[in-house]
Parts: C-alpha cells; structure tokens; sequence
C-alpha cells in the first residue's frame, strides 16, 4: 500500500520520505516545490500539487487511493506568521480541509499529522506535557492547533484516525550527508549559526538577553530530524494497530538548551569562533519551550537516538559544510 507525504520535498518531510523507503514502504511525494527541493526526493514518485487547490488535491487523492497519509506541506515561520497570518490560514488551514475532503473521497482513514509544540503558547509549567493548556501566542501555532480540531472533526464525521506529532525544534542533517536542512530565507538557530562558520555571514544575531531563563536567552528542546522521522513511523504502525483514534504526542529530547550554549556547542563542532550581535526581541517568541516525551516513549515506543546537543549539530556541520549552497535549486 501506499504511504502519501504531503511537503515530502520539504526537510523533515525529506528525511522522513528515506525512513519509510528504508522501512520497504512505497512512498509517493506531494509537494507545490514552493519550499522543497526535488534532489531531496530523487529517485521517488514525486507529484506536483498545490494543496490549496481543492480540485487538484482531490483529484490527486482518489488517483493515489493511498494507505495513509503523512501531512507535513505547512507555513512554519513564527515570526513570519504574526506579520502575514492570511499565508497561515490559507497554508495550515484552507490546504488541511482541501487534504481531508480528498482523503475522505479516496476512502483513506489514516493520517500522521505535523503539529507542533507552539500549540502551548507560554506554557505555565516545563516540561510542557500533552495535558496543559493550548494557548497559542502566533498565527502558526493557532493555525496548528485549528488542524489538530479539525482532525478531531474528520475522525467523527469520515472515520479518519490520526496521530499528531507536536514537535519541538527540529535540527540536524541524515547521518550519511545526503539529506539536510535547505530553507530560503532561513530563520533557524543551528543552520545560521553553521552560515557563520561558513563564511556566509559575519556573525548570528541573538533576538532578545533579557528574557527570565539562566542566561537572557531563548530556550529550546532540540530534537534531530531522524528521530522525527522515526515518529512518524512509530505513528504509523500505531494507526495500523488500531490503537490511534485521535492521539497527540509531545516529540523532544527533554533537555533545553539557550542560544548561548547552542553558540557555544557549535563552535566545539566547528573550530570557529562564531561571533554573536545581540539584536531586539522577536514577536511570537515564548522564553522556554521543553517538552515531556513520556507519552511517545510509553505509548509509541519511541526513543530519540541523537539525545546530545554535539552529536545533533555534527550531522548538520557534515551536510552544511559539504553542501554550503544547500540543494543549489529552489523548485
């Protein structure tokens, strides 16, 4: 049966693309290539598809008839999504809807949904776990958990299950060098830094000293993008088991680092000093975001291989720094 990776183009949808092939699934790509890179999926059936499309999505679905389906094709950019929250609604929301009316026309009941830890908002609690509070502070985390409802909708209506994935920050590269981390422009911590000892840029801007955590800076569970990929395996064959229903599940090392000792590790990995600007806060930005995975480890199983900041940063070193101009295509 076929597995259908929307956003499979994309970076995580990409690693997650190789695990499931590596699992010996039959995978076909469906991404706009407005963001992904088709070199990141050579080799795999890939279709071209705006999601925003309802028509084109439909038509896709029924032709596909897929197992199931992997949504990853979303808007992701925090601060992007508090100046031009209309990009969000139409990306995380118009397109979901269009998505679920397609898989419920091809009769496909089984989803692995990209979600994300920004549903919490300024959680009043760390390690954030799936039982408190969803208050998102920007448009790209209430457009997320908008999906996680309407999922919860689909499930009642059409009998779609589902299993949501709440990420906290992904990073790193596939330890073979092959896949990597490809954004334009590029607004994440660890690809930025590596720029810097690239040569790409003088120095990282640090958005925001002041904030009430242990040195000023922001605080972030990073997770490597293979034991996301990982997860969504695990959700999958947690969907064939019959075991889902509607589940969420937190995806985090459980370990928060500030961008200070990111800069700090990163120069260990790089032997380059890595000079830092300190730069106003950014909109949309919570102070420390860590999350408890005791829910996946205990209901999927799931354990993270890469559970050291070091060891997640020298994969993303080996691919930078053997592909300082990432894919070289956009589309």
């Amino acid at each position: 049966m076929t597995i259908l990776v929307t956003g499979g183009a994309g970076y995580i949808g990409s690693h997650t693309v190789r695990a499931l092939q590596e699992e010996g699934e039959e995978v076909v790509v469906l991404d706009d290539l407005s963001e992904g890179h088709r070199k990141a999926v050579k080799g795999t059936k890939l279709r071209k598809v705006d999601l925003k499309s309802a028509v084109r999505t439909k038509k896709a679905l029924c032709e596909i008839r897929p197992e199931a389906v992997f949504h990853f094709a979303a808007s992701c950019y925090v601060g992007e999504s508090v100046t031009d929250p209309g990009k969000y609604y139409r990306q995380n929301v118009v397109a979901l809807l269009n998505l679920l009316e397609g898989m419920a026309a091809a009769s496909c009941k089984r989803m692995v949904f990209s979600s994300t830890c920004a549903i919490y908002g300024e959680p009043k609690r760390i390690p954030i776990t799936e039982d408190l509070p969803k208050n998102p502070v920007n448009s790209y985390g209430r457009t997320k958990l908008h999906g996680e409802g309407m999922l919860a909708d689909y499930h009642r209506a059409h009998g779609i299950e589902s299993v949501s994935l709440r990420y906290f920050n992904a990073a790193g590269a596939h330890p073979d060098g092959s896949l990597g981390e490809d954004h334009e422009p590029e607004t994440h911590l660890i690809p930025l830094v590596l720029d810097v000892a690239l040569g790409k840029r003088k120095d990282i801007k640090i958005f925001g000293t002041d904030y009430p955590t242990r040195d000023g800076t922001c605080i972030r569970d990073y997770i490597h993008v293979m034991d996301l990929a990982r997860a969504h395996i695990l959700g999958l064959a947690c969907l064939r088991d019959g075991r889902a229903g509607v589940r969420a599940y937190n995806l985090g090392n459980e370990t928060g680092h500030s961008v200070l000792e990111v800069l700090e590790a990163a120069r260990k990995v790089t032997g380059h000093p890595i000079p830092a600007e300190d730069a106003p806060r950014r909109p949309g930005d919570p102070p420390k975001l860590v999350g408890s995975s005791a829910l996946a480890r205990n209901e999927l199983g799931w354990q993270p291989r890469f559970g050291d900041l070091e060891a997640i940063l020298a994969t993303a070193w080996n691919w930078h720094r053997n592909h300082p101009d990432g894919y070289g295509e956009t589309g």
